[in-house]
This record gives structure tokens, C-alpha cells and sequence, in this order.
């Protein structure tokens, strides 16, 4: 008799993590049920199970079915950076954008310990805050002019409107240092990786923060992590190839902001031969060689069959990953903040620095808020160039949300497709709604075919966020 199909849930509230890691990993070789197997472990057995094929041998997948949820409250912005650099994890973090921050809510840097700088660090970190205490009224005013109330609806409701929309001005002034609590969804295979990168940080509260993630990991998965540690190999690399950088003297480069610098010119017929490929019998090379010489009608026909038919909601076939990107970013760190998110493309931001200018929202010169937006600005740059000549690193903290900065940016035509739908959306913040309205338009005229299904909002263009929202970059 056929055995009858069974689903049913591992409650992590009554099997341990790692139990449930080895419950799974046993099922390759074991013919019993997982209720089963679990029912013959104990916390024991499972750490020697893990201590011999996982630690002993590398078999570091079974790790991945240990799944934790860390909470990692009142840590900087600049941390969180770091922690959440991890591609393979979840994340949930304290919003800049319907959050708004007390005004002694920022981190100071144990780097500054002993420094005549701590002080004038904290001075600037005050005079940013007080700055954004002082925007937030003003701001609210101008949007709040151009955003009325409605008939019958209530002060609460109109100020939960209004809120996203003055408040993502206002945070430009934010610095690095803001405090944040961010909640992580991880296995321990990754969890173990991303402690290692904390521990290996320059920053004192990045490894200060690994190792108390550490500590408390270990009560759930005490023999999956308990080997993380430093990784001399990327710190000596991050030493060494930040003097080889160092060394590089060249002419300032182009001044756009955003440069496609790398596109393949078969992309197009890359994604398209990988389509037919899934679904046919020939080899990829006789596909591509069939592709370049068709003529453009049947390239066409084929990308409609590709992606006309899609509803609003499906995600693309995956071989169109075959179709790749790279960008070339300069944008505000609060913008950055929220690309980073994602995480399924390959991002490389360089530090975080006041030497690429400044954004400045159109709407803090309206409410008024000018002047005291470029002195806090001018605060933050010096504050900055000052601390960076003792410690660069720590330097970083005191940067606010409108500096620039740059990111070498690698994604696929799917990925892609992701990110310019869901930040050229109303809801996103403006700025990411620039730099997803001017990706799409780079796509499309280096690859009109695959970019003529892109689905940026129709309703603006990059041209038009740049007029409306922002009055320069000083």
C-alpha cells in the first residue's frame, strides 16, 4: 500500500534548533519518520551529531536548518549596515522614514575614547539632532499645505499621511551614529558567517555587537557558532588593498551619478537562449549562434513569449538572471540605505564619507530650513575631515543621511526588474525613485528588447524626481 503524503510543522518551540538541523540531516540516510527521528534525540546527541558532520567534516548545509530570530536593539545605523550586509538572512529595522529619533539617540564611537575630538564629535552629533528636531514642524507645514485634509478625516489619520512624507525629508540630517533596533531572521550557517564579519570588523561596536550575538546565539545553537571567529585573511586583505587604493592617484571621473558600465552586447540573446534551453533539447552554444544571426522579429516573438504574459504579481522566469548589469551608483546614504536591502544583488559600497557632496530636499529650503541644513551639513564635513585623519573608520559616524556615496552595483535583468518596480513605486522614498527611474532608462537603451518589460512607475522619470525634490548637490 502506498504510504499516505504527510506535511506537518517542527514547532522550534519544543525541539531545540539544532535538533531540528540534525532531524533533517538524518532523513538522507534513516527511513524513519521526523517525528521519529527527533523523538531519539536529545540535546546531546545533537551537538555530537553536529561536532562530527559539521564541524568535523564540512557538511555546513545541515546548518542551515537551524533557523534563529535575533533582536539587536539600540546599535548604530553604521552597525546595522554592517550586520545586514549578510545576503542570506532577514531583516526589519527602525524606520527613518515613519520613526521619528530623539534628539540624544546616536551612538559615540569608543574610537574617540581619550580624544579631544569625543567632544566636538558629540557637539555635532547634538547640533544634527537639534537640527532635525527643529525641520521636522517646519517641514510638516509645507507638506501639509500641499497635502490637505480631507472631509471627515481625523487628526490622527492626517498626520499618519502626512507623516512618511515630511519625516523622509527630515531625515536627511540624521547622522550615521543614529541609534536603530533591527530584528534578524538567520539560520546558523549564516549567522555563523556574519559573526565572523562583525568579529573581523575595524569597528570597535561592529565587534562588540558580533561577539554579544555570539553569546546569545549560543544558547539555541551552542555548537553550530561556537567556532566563529576573526577572519585574519579579510582583515589583512581590507589593510592591504586599502594602501593599494591609497597609492592610486587618477583625474577625477565622470560626473554622472549613475553610469551602466558593463552590459554584455548578446545579453539580450544570453537570457533568451537560456529560455529555450529549459524548455528544449539543444546546447547553449547552438542557441546563442542561432540567436545572432535571427532576424529581430523572431527575437521579438520569442521575448513576448518570455514576459507578455506575466500577471502583476509573478516573478519572472529565472534565466533571465543570464542577462547581467553593472552599475556605477552615486546616491545619498539614505538611499543607499534602502538599496542595500537588495540583497540578492552584488553590492560594493565604499566607505562612508563627506567628500562626495551633499544632497539638499527642495522642501527643507521651503519650510525655511536652508541655512541651518548647510551649516549642520558644513558641521558634519568638518567634523568629519577631522576625525577621518586619526581614524577613518570612526569618521563615518558622524555622516548624515544626505552625504553621497558610491556603490559598484552587479545585478540581473530579474533582479532588476524587482527593484525598479517596487522603489519607482509612489510609496517609495524620492530619492530611490531617482535612481530606479534612471537604471530603467539605462537598461532600456542598452537593451531595448528586455527593457521595453521593465515596469518603472509611468507616471515619472528621473528628470522630474530630480526638479521637484531635490535643489542641488554642494
Amino acid at each position: 500500500m502506498t504510504a499516505k503524503r504527510q506535511v506537518y510543522l517542527l514547532d522550534p518551540q519544543q525541539i531545540p534548533p539544532e535538533t531540528i538541523a540534525v532531524t533533517f540531516a538524518k532523513t538522507s540516510r534513516s527511513p524513519q519518520s521526523f517525528r521519529e527521528i527527533a523523538a531519539e534525540l536529545t540535546d546531546e546527541k545533537s551537538a555530537e551529531f553536529h561536532e562530527k558532520w559539521v564541524v568535523g567534516y564540512g557538511h555546513a548545509s545541515v546548518a542551515e536548518h537551524a533557523v534563529l530570530h535575533v533582536a539587536v536593539e539600540n546599535i548604530s545605523r553604521l552597525a546595522v549596515e554592517v550586520l545586514e550586509s549578510n545576503r542570506l538572512a532577514s531583516y526589519t529595522e527602525k524606520s527613518t522614514r515613519y520613526q521619528k529619533w530623539d534628539a540624544d539617540a546616536f551612538y559615540i564611537p569608543a574610537e574617540l575614547d581619550g580624544s579631544p575630538l569625543r567632544e566636538k564629535f558629540i557637539q555635532t552629533c547634538r547640533m544634527l539632532f537639534d537640527t532635525y528636531q527643529k525641520s521636522l514642524p517646519a517641514v510638516q507645514a509645507v507638506v501639509a499645505e500641499a497635502n490637505p485634509r480631507k472631509l471627515d478625516e481625523s487628526d490622527a489619520a492626517w498626520e499618519r499621511r502626512l507623516r512618511s512624507k515630511y519625516v523622509d525629508v527630515c531625515r536627511y540630517l540624521l547622522p550615521a551614529a543614529s541609534l536603530a533596533n533591527v530584528g534578524i531572521t538567520i539560520n546558523a550557517r549564516a549567522l555563523e558567517h556574519a559573526i565572523r564579519k562583525m568579529l573581523s570588523h575595524p569597528l570597535a561596536e561592529v565587534r562588540e555587537a558580533g561577539m554579544e550575538i555570539k553569546q546569545v546565539a549560543m544558547d539555541n545553537v551552542p555548537t553550530l557558532i561556537k567556532y566563529a571567529d576573526q577572519v585574519p585573511y579579510w582583515q589583512s586583505a581590507a589593510e592591504q588593498l586599502t594602501v593599494a587604493a591609497a597609492n592610486i592617484q587618477l583625474e577625477r571621473g565622470s560626473e554622472d551619478w549613475c553610469q551602466l558600465i558593463s552590459c554584455k552586447p548578446d545579453v539580450e540573446n544570453r537570457a533568451l537562449a537560456a529560455a529555450l534551453y529549459r524548455y528544449g533539447s539543444n546546447s547553449y552554444a547552438q542557441l546563442l549562434a542561432l540567436l545572432e544571426s535571427a532576424p529581430q522579429m523572431e527575437r521579438e516573438r520569442l521575448a513576448a513569449l518570455v514576459l507578455e504574459n506575466r500577471g502583476k504579481y509573478d516573478i519572472p522566469l529565472r534565466e533571465l538572471e543570464f542577462a547581467a548589469y553593472t552599475f556605477d551608483l552615486v546616491l545619498d546614504q539614505g538611499a543607499y540605505f534602502e538599496l542595500k536591502r537588495h540583497r540578492m544583488m552584488t553590492q560594493t559600497p565604499q566607505a562612508l564619507t563627506a567628500q562626495l557632496g551633499y544632497a539638499l530636499p527642495r522642501q527643507m529650503v521651503a519650510a525655511g530650513m536652508e541655512i541651518p541644513f548647510r551649516q549642520a551639513m558644513q558641521a558634519a564635513r568638518e567634523c568629519y575631515e577631522e576625525i577621518a585623519a586619526i581614524n577613518p573608520h570612526a569618521a563615518s559616524y558622524v555622516v548624515p543621511n544626505a552625504f553621497n556615496r558610491r556603490v559598484l552595483l552587479g545585478c540581473n535583468w530579474r533582479s532588476l526588474d524587482h527593484f525598479i518596480t517596487l522603489r519607482s513605486a509612489p510609496n517609495a522614498h524620492f530619492a530611490l525613485r531617482r535612481v530606479a527611474q534612471r537604471m530603467a532608462a539605462e537598461v532600456r537603451a542598452a537593451t531595448p528588447l528586455l527593457g521595453s518589460y521593465l515596469r518603472p512607475n509611468p507616471d515619472e522619470t528621473w528628470q522630474n524626481l530630480e526638479q521637484d525634490y531635490f535643489t542641488g548637490v554642494a
